[in-house]
């Protein structure tokens, strides 16, 4: 089963917790044991877990990596948006989450991120939900 949602960003660079919604296409999905694939299909974003409690892990990581890579660099890049494109290769365009008891096997603080890097834009999520 394949399912694509989209999400609209607000600003240059955020993260957003999309946990919920791959929650749910998983519990609609009624497969209770299997593979959730998420996929980004761009290349100015990005897809992570990490910590969901505490927002302060969002904004230690997104000032962490415009540290690493700032977005006025010198970069070659006409379009302006090096960057973007730097940190969502470092972030990565995909994970995978075990299905168990129809729900995500997930950690007790973790949650799953959207991460845009050259917003505001309309982001398209592909999630695939796979048997055992």
């Amino acid at each position: 089963m394949i399912k694509e949602i989209s999400i609209r960003t607000k600003n240059k660079i955020e993260f957003i917790d999309i946990t919920a919604n791959i929650e749910e296409i998983v519990k609609n999905s009624k497969i209770s044991d299997g593979l959730c694939n998420i996929f980004i299909p761009h290349t100015t974003c990005a897809i992570t877990i990490n910590e969901n409690r505490d927002p302060s892990v969002k904004s230690d990581i997104i000032n962490e990596l415009n540290e690493i890579v700032p977005y006025e660099g010198g970069y070659n890049h006409a379009e302006g948006n090096a960057a973007a494109h730097i940190k969502s290769s470092m972030m990565g365009f995909s994970e995978s989450i075990f299905i168990e008891n129809a729900s995500l096997v997930l950690g007790t603080w973790q949650g799953i991120y959207l991460c845009e890097f050259d917003g505001p834009r309309t982001r398209k999520i592909i999630i695939k939900i796979s048997k055992d």
